[in-house]
């Protein structure tokens, strides 16, 4: 672990064509193929068969964040350049649920198509919503690296942040897809189960399942279990740098119910993660745990996981007790949610600490899923994904799915 940062990024390269990249799902999603990979072994099923691969006892977690209209497109004044505003997370107020329900004003970080041709000014945006005029406002605020600071407001107290969003944005479909969004986006990159809004990118492992998988799943006695991670645009961000020590991982929205971290205490089989966001989430935990456990006196730094805790900590307090340091903090603060941040890279080395069983898609070449998928399998990624390459699996968002289990 102590040489994580000189992993090379170049050693996780494949060659993916295009024509192997999914642009669209499944017209039903559980037929897509299935890779399971078990033992060191691998074979090939069809997802809507997973009940049957999945142990007895088992607790299905998975990730209930709901993809937003993230991407607004505005004109300049008198039929000038067109301005795309993509939206990242909220700022001011920066809870999701009280930026969504904002009736005058907000604001976002935000990345912006086109920036050069809008230095200033405000840029509005006319429409009609449930029968009521509104004109939406977008103004730059500040700039922060990339990104900037994009307040938003609009003239009618009657229609939310949310319904304005879902009024005249769009789906953020990945880039990799090189498509436009279509009407059916709408639907297919959303899983069965999404709820909680917030998301720009959707947890593409959970597009599988089936009100039918997932009545199966409920039939062999297995558990299913949620959390929230807000996928944010980072999850994209090509890996640029020639050491994985020079990456900056972004920063994404977690949060778990404290009835999920007694499910995790009591688990009484193998715990299975659908989706990377998923396996973020509850091994970000652990490290919350152990931070809640070291420094009680200071939870605010602890409800942050930052890159690098995993390869500097040396990991000696059992997950039990890690867990139950979440539940006795939650318990004297009488909180039912515990919300926090994680930028955990996962990399090869690492110590997983919750997750025994892994529900993803193929991931893009020289990227930090795919290094997690490396360090999940111990290395042997590569067979898997030559299998899927020399068996027609269908790739990334769209693609097909894994089941892959820790040795």
């Amino acid at each position: 672990m102590a040489n994580v940062h000189e992993i090379r990024i170049e050693d996780f390269n494949y060659p993916l064509s295009d024509e192997q990249i999914a642009k669209h799902p499944l017209a039903e999603r559980d037929k897509c193929k299935l890779l399971l990979y078990r033992n060191g072994e691998i074979s090939e099923h069809v997802f809507n068969e997973i009940a049957g691969l999945l142990p007895e006892k088992s607790t299905l977690v998975y990730n209930n964040t709901r993809v937003i209209n993230a991407r607004l497109r505005f004109r300049k004044p008198g039929g000038g350049a067109l301005i795309e505003i993509f939206c990242l997370e909220p700022l001011q107020p920066s809870d999701y649920a009280l930026s969504f329900a904002q009736t005058s004003e907000c604001e976002w970080l935000c990345f912006v198509g086109n920036s050069k041709r809008w230095k200033s000014g405000r840029l509005e945006m006319p429409l009609t919503i449930g029968g009521s005029t509104v004109t939406l406002f977008a103004e730059r605020d500040g700039q922060c690296g990339n990104a900037f600071r994009i307040r938003f407001s609009w003239d009618n107290p009657e229609v939310t942040f949310a319904s304005l969003l879902d009024a005249v944005g769009e789906i953020p479909i990945p880039p990799y897809l090189n498509r436009s969004t279509e009407p059916s986006d709408s639907k297919d990159y959303q899983t069965v189960y999404s709820h909680i809004e917030g998301s720009v990118a959707a947890p593409t492992a959970g597009l599988h399942f089936t009100e039918a998988t997932l009545a199966d799943i409920d039939r062999r006695g297995i558990a299913r279990r949620e959390l929230t991670l807000h996928v944010g645009a980072g999850t994209f961000q090509p890996v640029k740098s020639e050491h994985i020590g020079d990456h900056e991982m972004h920063t994404e929205f977690i949060s778990v119910t404290r009835s999920l971290i007694d499910d995790l205490i009591n688990a009484p089989g193998k715990i299975i993660a659908v989706g990377t966001t998923s396996v973020r989430t509850l091994e970000s935990l652990y490290y919350i745990g152990v931070e809640l456990h070291r420094h009680p006196e200071n939870p605010e730094q602890a409800l942050h996981v930052s890159q690098w805790i995993p390869y500097e900590y040396d990991n000696s307090l059992t997950t039990a007790d890690a867990l139950r340091a979440i539940a006795a903090y939650m318990d004297e603060n009488h909180l039912t949610h515990l919300v926090g941040s994680t930028q955990i890279i996962i990399a090869p080395g690492y110590p997983f600490h919750l997750v025994d069983g892994m529900v993803t898609n193929f991931h893009q070449p020289q990227s930090t899923l795919l290094l997690l998928v490396s360090a999940f399998v111990k290395g042997n990624w590569r067979a898997i994904y030559d299998y899927a390459l020399s068996h027609d699996f269908r790739f990334l968002s769209y693609g097909d799915g894994s089941l892959l289990f820790r040795e």
